[in-house]
């Protein structure tokens, strides 16, 4: 696979991989302040950012030149203010547990969301007006096992242990099933007509395979940067990428 090597001094890190391309980290800052205040890309372009005196993201500048301000809470550190290269802003406000509990675009709608005495989500209200209620099946649940809306129609799921889904029920009852393997990957998804889709991966978790309904299978093929070069389709045709040296 792709390995990379790193050339350390004293504001800047060179980071180079095994096709020879090159990214340039230009640090300002000491100790646990020291923040990237300027990537040099691969492709040669370039982007900037500017911290405050805590070390708390101020401002981000694109390759074109447009940059994009954030304003931090001064206690919480949270983000409350986000300012576009276009002069519109978003805003953000959040509970005593830092939990996000409204925001309002640059267009003036809003969400909201309330959560309860565990800190779960319980309802959230779209820009307009619709509300999603999130139902548990227990105290000490983090995942929703439901989901209502205004109309009261209810939507189901189930989880693994490691927080996967395993099912989905929609409001009308249909269900459908998901496989994963132990790296938590989705490998086949099971309609309840009987209908499977199933997916493979390699031993770098790249997907390999997808193999539809009917049973056509798509390969897929990579370079050894884990680059996709190659899609076969089920009837053997083949399409191809290609990659510079950057």
């Amino acid at each position: 696979g792709l390995s990379y090597t790193y050339q350390y001094e004293k504001d800047r890190i060179t980071i180079t991989d095994s096709l020879d391309r090159h990214e340039v980290l230009h640090t300002a800052g000491e100790g646990g302040l020291k923040r990237v205040v300027k990537k040099e890309h691969a492709d040669g372009s370039v982007t900037q950012s500017q911290f405050d005196a805590v070390g708390r993201l101020r401002t981000q500048t694109d390759a074109a030149g447009r940059t994009t301000e954030y304003s931090p809470d001064v206690v919480t550190g949270l983000i409350t203010r986000i300012t576009t290269p276009d002069g519109r802003a978003s805003a953000f406000y959040y509970n005593h547990h830092s939990q996000l509990t409204s925001a309002t675009g640059p267009d003036g709608l809003e969400i909201r969301r309330e959560y309860d005495e565990y800190g779960r989500l319980i309802q959230e209200t779209a820009p307009d007006g619709d509300i999603i209620r999130y139902r548990y099946d227990n105290p000490h649940s983090d995942l929703p096992c439901a989901t209502e809306d205004a109309t009261g129609s209810r939507k189901t799921m189930t989880w693994s242990r490691y927080g996967q889904l395993l099912s989905f029920t929609d409001c009308s009852g249909y269900q459908t099933r998901y496989d994963h393997d132990r790296f938590g990957q989705m490998t086949a998804v099971h309609r309840e007509e009987g209908l499977s889709r199933y997916r493979a991966y390699d031993s770098r978790g790249q997907l390999i395979a997808v193999k539809d309904t009917q049973g056509h299978e798509t390969r897929y093929e990579y370079n050894a940067a884990g680059d996709l070069t190659t899609v076969i389709a089920p009837d053997g045709s083949r399409y191809g990428a290609q990659y510079d040296a950057w």
